[in-house]
């Protein structure tokens, strides 16, 4: 797709996203990073002149959201699901995986896997578990609230520019 087409998209998008009702402006931004604070926060401050903008808007949003919020955000995630042609085997290593991870941190495991390709996902994922799972919880609190705000980030792009 040629430059215009995707920056005319991106201006469309955010175009509808400014002139959106605060509800529907704010369940978009709920369903991007599980934080009402967050999706208030991000919807109260519309218009936005640029995509960029925004995912810096949400990007310090992210930044201060409180201990419990944030803990409302994590709440929400859940694992991601591996490549669909994943070996049996490797499926039972991930789910062990996620479980060791939530028994040890209280939360489903977050990562961003923007810009990975999918055949690529589940070792970036199970790699990604075990360096983590050795982290203190107060390290690891601040890796996924890092991982939560890139996720946040890609999603909201997504929201923002897919028709």
């Amino acid at each position: 797709m040629p430059a215009q087409q995707g920056t005319a998209r991106h201006v469309s998008g955010l175009v509808r996203f400014n002139a959106a009702p605060a509800g529907v402006a704010e369940a978009l931004l709920f369903d991007c990073c599980a934080s009402r604070r967050w999706a208030e926060r991000l919807s109260a401050h519309r218009p936005y002149p640029t995509l960029d903008a925004l995912l810096a808007a949400a990007d310090e949003a992210a930044y201060d959201l409180s201990r419990a919020e944030l803990d409302e955000a994590l709440a929400a995630e859940s694992a991601a699901a591996p490549h669909p042609g994943a070996p049996p085997a490797a499926l039972m290593a991930l789910g062990a995986a996620h479980a060791a991870y939530e028994s040890r941190f209280g939360h489903a495991f977050v990562i961003s896997l923007d810009g990975v390709r999918p055949e690529e996902r589940l070792d970036r994922v199970l790699a990604g578990i075990r360096s983590r799972l050795g982290n203190e919880p107060e390290e690891e609190r601040v890796v996924a609230a890092d991982e939560l705000r890139r996720l946040a980030r890609a999603r909201l792009t997504f929201a923002v520019t897919t028709p």
